[in-house]
């Protein structure tokens, strides 16, 4: 993995966002954003996974924290849908804790009701496994 193949596979996942903000517009649920995104992510070869549960290690116990992840691409990047008015920065904080307890290195969080993807409705973060990987 590095840091080129995860940015090239940025821009194919907002890419594939883009197609189905322009198909449905916005004003959805966050649901069936993720269903049609899922389809559109298959259309295009892009390998995902869906809902992934995740675990909390707190102080040597694993616990069942019943987390969902809204899509994992490619096992390196962590994508999390939204369909609100505004962005919070709690969002951005689920999307980063994810990515943490996924060790994961690159993260999306995608808000589908914006007028544009690409201008205001996506954001993309990286932790420091991002900065380990080679160019």
């Amino acid at each position: 993995m590095t840091k080129r193949f995860l940015d090239e596979l940025t821009y194919r996942v907002i890419g594939a966002a883009i197609e189905v903000h322009k198909q449905l517009g916005p004003g959805l649920l966050e649901s069936v954003y993720q269903k049609c995104l899922a389809h559109e992510l298959r259309l295009r070869g892009i390998g995902f996974k869906s809902q992934i549960l995740t675990e909390l290690n707190y102080k040597e116990c694993i616990v069942p924290a019943e987390l969902r992840c809204d899509l994992l691409i490619e096992d390196s990047i962590v994508i999390e849908l939204k369909s609100c008015e505004n962005v919070l920065p709690v969002h951005e904080a689920q999307l980063l804790t994810y990515m943490r307890l996924l060790e994961k290195p690159k993260g999306i969080l995608i808000n589908f009701n914006t007028v544009n993807i690409f201008k205001q409705g996506q954001k993309t973060f990286v932790n420091e496994l991002f900065s380990k990987l080679p160019d």
